[in-house]
């Protein structure tokens, strides 16, 4: 592979603008004059919908703006690519970011899609996913597997730590998740049960579905909130401009920095519509009281509409029972990690404006749904239900 100096980035067949190396660190971004006239901002903080050069800060992705970092691969979807580069005789230590975006070209989550594209990996889809499970369980013990290609072309710009691909079910974009070598198998029953009761306690998420398996109780699958079905003369799938809170704010999701006011705070600056703030503010009593503490910035995320011209928060995801090192929450509930409670509740609601008795009502029910629907995952006492390993 050759270095990469100048990325074109589209969205939906627009050039939105170029990225440029800078200084051999920096991936440098400056809209397209025709983007200028009529487009959005597709980082409305960092990137505002003006005429200049932008500079990126080195951290803390590496050079280049949040909004872009959201379309790299992260754990095994990175973990596919060095691979695959390995494979292909290229030391993935000498990839920069610009490289690893080419490769990811057309198929990272969201509407972005980079240029030149590089193309690796096989054009067969494997449908035998109980044989895509063994497959993953193989590359997580770095062992060598005969259907790295297709393993690529399915994951490869993934994000999180769980093995997973991008298929096709009935025409519509889905994801199916596998559970790594340190998850208990029937880890896919686990979020899938915790989908249903999110959706009980009025929470949007897309359709899920239990794939059937004859290895375990099933894999779990998302339908992707980033992709809708259109008409066929438009191609029969529409991608959706998205930014992670991780992005938006240029913060590492590994780092443990926010608090669910200061989400609370930008969801409403950012959609201006106090319905989306009530929308995070019942995620965040599920959190809590579902024991979901893998709350981190790349997993809330906001979606544009270029039709009514606004943001929107996302459709939930990545909700089950998670305890990260140290056991605290990733996101804060009004200062508190360990054990945030009523008091921290009613707290957030009032410095965002929800009355009182409102949030009572809310958190009162979500705990009650929680508890009836959730009880099989949450009677351990230390803190870990039983058979799993988080």
């Amino acid at each position: 592979m050759r270095t990469i100096n100048h990325l074109n980035v589209y969205c939906r067949g627009r050039k939105v603008g170029t990225m440029a190396l800078y200084k051999e660190r920096f991936g440098a971004f400056e809209y397209d004059k025709e983007w200028l006239i009529d487009g959005f901002a597709i980082s409305p903080f960092s990137l505002p919908l003006e005429q200049k050069v932008f500079i990126p800060k080195i951290d803390p992705f590496e050079g280049i703006f949040g909004v872009f970092a959201d379309s790299l691969p992260d754990g095994w979807g990175r973990l596919l690519v060095d691979r695959l580069m390995q494979k292909n005789h290229v030391d993935p230590k000498t990839l920069g970011n610009l490289e690893r975006l080419a490769i990811v070209g057309a198929t990272g989550m969201g509407a972005l899609s980079y240029e030149p594209d590089y193309h690796f990996g096989s054009d067969e889809v494997c449908q035998d996913l109980d044989r895509m499970a063994e497959e993953c369980a193989k590359i997580l013990k770095r062992q060598s597997s005969d259907h790295l290609d297709e393993l690529f072309v399915m994951g490869g710009s993934s994000g999180g730590a769980r093995p997973k691909i991008f298929t096709q079910i009935d025409g519509e974009e889905w994801i199916i998740k596998f559970p790594s070598h340190r998850d208990d198998p029937e880890l896919g029953k686990q979020e899938y049960n915790y989908s249903l009761c999110a959706k009980q306690c009025g929470i949007e998420m897309t359709e899920t579905r239990l794939f059937s398996s004859k290895q375990c109780a099933g894999y779990f699958g998302t339908k992707r909130f980033d992709r809708t079905n259109t008409s066929e003369i438009d191609g029969g799938i529409q991608k959706i401009p998205m930014i992670s809170v991780s992005g938006l704010l240029e913060t590492s999701h590994r780092i443990p920095n926010l608090d669910y006011s200061i989400l609370m705070k930008l969801t409403l600056e950012l959609t201006k519509d106090f319905g989306e703030v009530e929308k995070l503010f019942r995620l965040m009593c599920f959190n809590i009281f579902a024991h979901n503490r893998d709350d981190h910035s790349s997993n809330f995320s906001f979606l544009y509409s270029e039709e009514e011209d606004r943001w929107r928060l996302s459709p939930a995801y990545d909700l089950t029972y998670s305890s990260p090192i140290g056991g605290e929450h990733a996101t804060t509930v009004f200062g508190n990690g360990v054990n945030p409670g009523m008091g921290e509740i009613l707290a957030i609601a009032g410095e965002i404006g929800i009355k009182e008795t409102r949030a009572k009502r809310i958190a009162n029910d979500i705990r009650e749904c929680v508890d009836t629907h959730l009880s099989t995952y949450l009677t351990n006492t230390s803190g870990t239900p039983h058979g799993f390993v988080v």
